[in-house]
């Protein structure tokens, strides 16, 4: 009988990103951890670097007679889990996600979760601190409103949603 081969996401120690895929790829594991340049500022230099676009996760592509031996890996901490159970990602969405990062489309990724109407803060830019609400446009694209109310005005935005935080009601 032929294994089974899916790609899963497991999370990682912090910053582990670069090491864990390192280890997987040692002991034969398909993994994928897509990666971007980024010019880093220290005090003395500037420095181009290659940074995960997803921070703490890795793609491995495995069957499930190899399922422990990646949480046994060094930085790997578990399996990306859907009720109880390690999360299968689709082939055609590591394909989708290799080729949008690898033809140069400008992507950033987010973990937040809004709904429409979400009551939200801005956490940084030039719109620090201001409140606004998530809606949709046509296109099914998330934008932030804020709404100017003394004035009866709102104005739309296309915000990164990195920067962005629900307010809890």
């Amino acid at each position: 009988m032929a294994l089974e081969y899916n790609w899963y996401a497991i999370y990682v120690r912090s910053r582990g990103e670069k090491v864990a895929a390192k280890l997987l790829e040692e002991k034969g594991i398909e993994i994928y951890l897509p990666l971007q340049r980024k010019l880093r500022q220290w005090s003395d230099r500037k420095k181009w670097v290659e940074v995960p676009y997803i921070n703490s996760y890795v793609f491995v592509k495995t069957s499930e007679k190899e399922y422990y031996n990646i949480l046994n890996t060094q930085g790997v901490v578990r399996y990306v889990t859907f009720e109880g159970k390690a999360a299968i990602i689709p082939h055609w969405q590591i394909e989708a996600m290799r080729k949008i990062i690898d033809g140069d489309i400008p992507v950033s990724f987010s973990s937040h979760r809004f709904e429409k109407g979400d009551q939200v803060i801005i956490e940084s830019g030039v719109l620090m601190g201001y409140k606004g609400e998530v809606i949709k446009d046509t296109n099914g694209e998330k934008r932030i409103i804020i709404r100017i109310g003394q004035m009866g005005l709102s104005m739309l935005a296309q915000i990164d949603l990195n920067t962005v935080k629900k307010i809890s009601t």
